[in-house]
C-alpha cells in the first residue's frame, strides 16, 4: 500500500473493531465476461452483513483497485476530502474513480469498464484482504508485484515485527 494511503486507512484493526471483520487472504477469482467478480463466500456473508451488500470502488495508484464496503467507505472518503489542497491530485484519483454497487443476488459485483481498464483487468484476477477492505489485482501484475517486493528485500520495520 502506498504511504499515501496507509496513513488514510489508520492504525491495524486486529480481528474485528466495533463489530467489523478485519479482511485477510488472497482468492484468485476469474471476471465473467460481463466484468463482473464473484465474492468469495466467506467475505460475501460479512460484507451482506456489515454493509447489506453496498460496496465502493475505486482506482489506487498501486495499479489494482480498492473495494470497500459502505461504512469503511465512508471513513475512508471522509479523510480523502478532508485533505489539503496540495493533495487535490490524490482526491481526483481516489473520489473521482470512486463507483459504488452492489452485489447481487449470488454475490457478484460488477466492475465497470473503466476500473477494470485503469487496474488492466481483463480475466485472471486476485482478490486480497487488506483489513479494511480488498484490493484487486490483474493476478500477473500481482505476481510481477510480490516477486518485485521480495527481491527488493524485507526491510527492517517489516523485519522486527515478524522475524
Amino acid at each position: 500500500m502506498c504511504r499515501a494511503l496507509r496513513s488514510l486507512t489508520g492504525p491495524h484493526r486486529g480481528t474485528t473493531t466495533a463489530g467489523y471483520s478485519m479482511f485477510i487472504g488472497i482468492s484468485a477469482l476469474t471476471l465473467d465476461g460481463k466484468g463482473r467478480m464473484t465474492v468469495p463466500a466467506r467475505h460475501r456473508d460479512v460484507l451482506m452483513v456489515q454493509a447489506q451488500g453496498r460496496l465502493t470502488l475505486t482506482k489506487s495508484p498501486e495499479g489494482c483497485l480498492m473495494l470497500f464496503a459502505e461504512a469503511d467507505w465512508l471513513e475512508f472518503r471522509g479523510r480523502v476530502a478532508a485533505l489539503p489542497m496540495s493533495a487535490q491530485g490524490w482526491k481526483r484519483i481516489y473520489l473521482g474513480h470512486a463507483t459504488e454497487t452492489e452485489m447481487d443476488g449470488t454475490g457478484r459485483v460488477l466492475i465497470s469498464p473503466e476500473l477494470r481498464l485503469a487496474a488492466g483487468l481483463e480475466r485472471d484476477i486476485d482478490l486480497i484482504g487488506m483489513g479494511s477492505h480488498f484490493e484487486i489485482w490483474d493476478r500477473a501484475t500481482h505476481r510481477a508485484r510480490e516477486a518485485a517486493v521480495i527481491e527488493a528485500g524485507m526491510p527492517d520495520a517489516v523485519r522486527d515485527i515478524v522475524v
